[in-house]
């Protein structure tokens, strides 16, 4: 495995759709983005896209891996990495807005984020297509920090 920084023009769409439906927004924000992959050989089987919101915040937009890689710590690792990469740029907070449920909260808890507060609607706001997690739709959006 190897943890790499990448072109943003380069992140693989087809993996960012794995956890942001909505190709205008992926579009959107990968523009000045920082963007980390996981490649195994030739493959690029997972994918962080990081925003600098100014010179010591960044926002995480998506973070992805291929569906057959998921639920095996690589996620966590690409995370790692990349916590590791931004402290280096001198970033001392770290935010990003996810669903109100789900294992992606647990996920982001379990490396330390904390929630700074919800954003009402977000999900049925700024999407076209409800998004449904075990049968539930996803309606508000958490906001999550984490202080380097």
């Amino acid at each position: 495995m190897k943890y790499l920084e990448v072109d943003s023009s380069t992140a693989p769409i087809e993996l960012l759709l794995e956890a942001d439906p909505s190709i205008s927004n992926i579009q959107a924000y990968l523009t000045d983005s920082w963007c980390y992959i996981v490649q195994e050989g030739d493959d690029i089987i997972g994918v962080c896209v990081v925003k600098p919101i100014n010179e010591s915040v960044v926002e995480i937009f998506n973070i992805a891996m291929s569906p057959h890689r998921q639920h095996q710590g690589l996620g966590t690792k690409l995370l790692e990495f990349v916590l590791m990469q931004i402290r280096q740029k001198g970033v001392t907070r770290i935010e990003l807005g996810t669903g109100s449920f789900g294992y992606q909260l647990t996920y982001y808890q379990r490396l330390g984020f904390r929630i700074e507060r919800v954003v009402k609607d977000h999900f049925l706001d700024n999407y076209a297509e409800p998004i449904f997690e075990n049968g539930i739709q996803h309606k508000d959006m958490l906001r999550l920090y984490l202080d380097l």
